[in-house]
């Protein structure tokens, strides 16, 4: 979980440097450790041994899904959602409306914008975009 905290950190504040330093890293290890393990299914991926990315979920919905920058573009963060995908009837996720590059993604990857939102109701007071993906099972 600690080194799924890591990931999570890294590639956060890569996309979204403004919002760097929100939570130290032992709240990062915390959340980790007590939320997403307790909560939701985890997958790591590993390349040479090394956690590269994270996909947390649970019934319906996606909770945290991070892959390190210098990993992204290589099929990581594609793999990671079939897992999710495989699992599931339908997944929804927020994602930030300025991370132009994961929505992209989600998009390529057949998710939908449902809503954009003004930012008030999440921690960090950003605007942000509700995703869904209806499966054909």
């Amino acid at each position: 979980m600690d080194r799924a905290a890591v990931v999570h950190r890294v590639s956060f504040d890569h996309a979204l440097p403004t919002l760097a330093g929100l939570h130290t890293p032992e709240e990062d290890r915390w959340f980790f450790r007590e939320r997403m393990f307790t909560t939701c299914e985890l997958w790591g991926y590993f390349d040479n041994r090394e956690l590269v990315g994270i996909i947390a979920f649970r019934e319906g919905w996606i909770d945290q899904f991070y892959v390190l920058p210098s990993l992204q573009g290589r099929g990581v963060g594609t793999a990671l959602l079939q897992i999710a995908k495989s699992r599931s009837r339908s997944l929804s996720l927020w994602t930030f409306q300025r991370n132009r590059n994961a929505r992209r993604f989600y998009e390529s990857q057949g998710f939908t914008l449902i809503k954009e939102t003004d930012g008030s109701a999440n921690e960090e007071k950003e605007p942000d975009a509700l995703y869904f993906w209806p499966s054909d099972r």
